[in-house]
């Protein structure tokens, strides 16, 4: 069972528990590289009691991400699957006791099963057996199991689970998995070549790790159950959904209010991690994460929140689009001559990627003098970063290792 809070935190220990989030955020962040808005969303989705889901290729390190994550949660009762179309429902909840068996008494042994997991993390969540689906899905939405005895159903002390999927699921079973996930993260490989050159010398000398911070069960529980419930959420905020609703609506993106009312959870998390007393417009940026239901919808999810998050996102987001344009041409251009990349990169790739960048570098400093979120604009700054990086190692021969001081 779950640990009753019966006293609330104090300001100072609210406040330490926040600092040590924020700290686990931005060393994970420095850990697994571009990776910062992925680890800052899962965490934002942990505090709010809610489930999330990271889609991607396999060798993206999603496990790594998942468990690194939930390692940082001392005194919390890990549980891990790897799930396939023959998963037994009882190697998820629990396997039956032999020994009371020959004594005539069914019933089962939770210990270390899903059944008491503070923090889960399913991978390949879409391939759950059809035997497993409905327990899985009581576990997930109202943290119970009903035992194969037929006993009373058993409350667990689950908090949040972190799922994986290299795709996703088809059909209507997995449908419903895929609704009970609030948070959805799509991961790819890197794209910035020295993030990838310091992924392989990593290989041959390990970078020295500072002490990992870490918080332990109880704050972390006392933080989810009533620290993030308490950030207040202004009409203001109210406004800005209901209007981001009647958008998407207009381009026929509906959401259900079920995940409407609980993506309400996710923004006071937000404004938590941000040591924040209440939510504000910037912290609706993390619903770009929770609005979409194809991959092919993100995108339009995405500009139409951060187009509503800040005035900077218009501007912010066509360049976007031309880097992402001048990334095309990239890889369009494979097999071609040397000469023929460098001819394009020199006379038009690194003119056009440079003024982007030094406009982002503008807009952020701007962003950061009148107290907005700079956010999506270092968001697009590091993408920027990273196609001229790609540029300067395949269109110019640059060795990778010097690229990052000259973009």
């Amino acid at each position: 069972m779950a640990e009753t809070l019966t006293t609330p935190s104090s300001t100072t220990t609210t406040a330490a528990t926040a600092a040590s989030l924020q700290a686990i955020v931005a060393e994970l962040g420095e850990q697994f590289y571009e990776r910062g808005a992925v680890v800052r969303a899962l965490m934002a989705s942990v505090l709010a009691g809610q489930h999330s889901l990271l889609l991607g290729p396999p060798g993206t390190a999603k496990s790594a991400l998942a468990r690194e994550l939930t390692s940082r949660f001392t005194g919390a009762r890990y549980w891990e699957i790897l799930l396939s179309k023959f998963t037994d429902p009882k190697r998820l909840f629990g396997p039956i006791d032999v020994a009371a068996l020959t004594q005539g008494v069914y019933r089962q042994l939770f210990e270390g099963r899903a059944t008491q997991a503070d923090i889960a993390f399913i991978d390949e969540i879409f391939k759950c057996s059809a035997g497993a689906l409905n327990e899985t899905l009581a576990f997930l939405n109202e943290r119970i199991y009903h035992p194969e005895n037929g006993g009373a159903p058993i409350a667990c002390p689950l908090i949040s689970a972190i799922t994986a999927s290299n795709e996703l699921g088809e059909g209507e079973e997995t449908a419903a998995l895929y609704d009970r996930l609030l948070v959805r993260l799509e991961v790819g490989y890197l794209a910035d070549p020295t993030s990838f050159a310091a992924l392989v010398r990593s290989a041959v000398v390990a970078p020295v790790q500072p002490v990992a911070t870490t918080v332990d069960l109880v704050e972390l529980r006392q933080a989810v159950a009533a620290d993030v419930p308490a950030i207040g959420v202004p009409d203001g905020v109210v406004d800005a959904i209901c209007e981001l609703r009647a958008q998407l609506r207009r381009q026929e993106l509906i959401v259900s209010d079920r995940r409407w009312k609980a993506s309400v959870r996710l923004l006071q998390a937000s404004a938590y991690l941000a040591g924040r007393p209440e939510a504000d417009s910037a912290d609706l940026e993390i619903l770009s994460a929770v609005l979409w239901d194809s991959p092919a919808e993100r995108r339009t999810v995405e500009r139409t929140v951060l187009q509503m998050v800040s005035p900077d996102a218009k501007e912010a987001l066509d360049l976007a689009d031309a880097v992402a344009e001048l990334e095309a041409q990239l890889d369009a251009m494979a097999g071609q001559s040397r000469e023929a990349l460098a001819e394009w990169a020199i006379k038009e790739a690194n003119k056009k990627l440079a003024r982007a960048g030094k406009r982002l570098a503008e807009m952020v400093r701007d962003a950061q003098a009148a107290g907005r979120s700079t956010t999506t604009l270092e968001q697009v700054a590091a993408k920027t970063r990273a196609v001229h990086a790609r540029v300067m190692v395949e269109a110019l021969g640059v060795d990778a290792t010097m690229v990052q001081a000259q973009v």
